[in-house]
């Protein structure tokens, strides 16, 4: 039994439950998780996951910044929960694939990983996800449905049983998230 697969787990319980709530304190979870999961990730030969453990380190203090206002012309005002701009969507489609692209082609080419398609899949589209996240747009659950979908399956033939059931959560939550995310927004 990986103990510090069990403690990730239980972290991104707490940063899922804090992400639902739209509390700024995810952020802090969002530091701690990817800490835990980058050892979990490297063990396991996900590398492109390793890697995105990297970035969310990254736009965890984007976030932070970003929802104490900083990126504010309204003088600081914490950033409101809104859509996706409807032009954004083929501009994070387009970003979307060329990580994607480029993620595979780095695993296949540098590395043994045996999953590098759906590695870079899940990975492309956590990066946009994340980056949503931290813009406060509501759509970025749908995005996480799908991620968190995928995920779970791919841990589960990766034999990572607890992260997989992390993840296979993660999906359902996502739904609810999106939803009461609507609400606040409206």
């Amino acid at each position: 039994m990986n103990w510090l697969e069990i403690i990730g787990t239980l972290v991104g319980l707490v940063y899922l439950w804090l992400e639902y709530k739209a509390s700024i304190w995810l952020w802090l979870a969002s530091v701690i998780m990817p800490a835990i999961y980058l050892v979990i990730y490297y063990q396991a030969g996900l590398y492109a996951d390793f890697g995105i453990n990297v970035y969310y380190l990254i736009i965890a203090i984007y976030g932070i910044w970003l929802w104490l206002g900083g990126g504010a012309k309204n003088n600081k005002r914490e950033l409101p929960i809104t859509a996706t701009p409807s032009g954004l969507w083929w501009k994070m489609g387009i970003v979307s694939m060329a990580i994607f692209f480029l993620i595979a082609y780095i695993l296949i080419s540098c590395t043994d990983s045996n999953v590098p398609w759906m590695d870079s899949f899940t990975t492309s589209l956590s990066i946009v996800a994340m980056w949503m996240l931290a813009r406060k747009y509501v759509e970025q659950w749908l995005v996480w449905i799908v991620v968190d979908a995928v995920s779970a399956g791919l841990y589960i033939y990766k034999e990572l049983y607890f992260t997989a059931g992390l993840y296979a959560l993660y999906a359902i939550i996502a739904y609810f998230g999106y939803r009461e995310w609507r609400r606040l927004m409206l």
